[in-house]
């Protein structure tokens, strides 16, 4: 594992020790997320397919209008992976926080995205 700092390392590390436990399947695909220092990224995976069913990131077109904190975006975009998920027929999803604290726009996403009327 090649990374550039510490933070990194420690986070992959993080993150390596939660995929062993956590998987999705097709009826409660896997919501993994990332943060970087500008978006913040969400995808819903089958991990038995290997397929990636949905997504949502503050980079979409629909979220280039969105002004405010990168929290308030955060919450944002956990509503629209909402919406697009419930869309599709999933309703129960099982979170996979990507070895990020589960804190400030991590949890803003999540907290939004049960509000949205996802289960996990």
């Amino acid at each position: 594992m090649v990374t550039k700092n510490k933070q990194d390392f420690r986070r992959l590390r993080i993150k390596h020790r939660i995929r062993k436990v956590v998987n999705g399947t097709p009826d409660r695909p896997r919501m993994s997320v990332f943060r970087s220092s500008k978006s913040i990224y969400v995808q819903l995976i089958d991990d038995l397919a290997k397929k990636t069913i949905v997504t949502a990131s503050s980079a979409e077109k629909a979220m280039k209008d969105a002004s405010g904190t990168k929290t308030e975006i955060a919450k944002l975009v956990g509503k629209l992976i909402a919406e697009k998920a419930i869309q599709v027929g999933i309703s129960q999803v099982v979170f996979d926080r990507s070895g990020f604290l589960y804190h400030g726009r991590v949890k803003a996403l999540a907290e939004a995205a049960r509000e949205g009327g996802l289960k996990f």
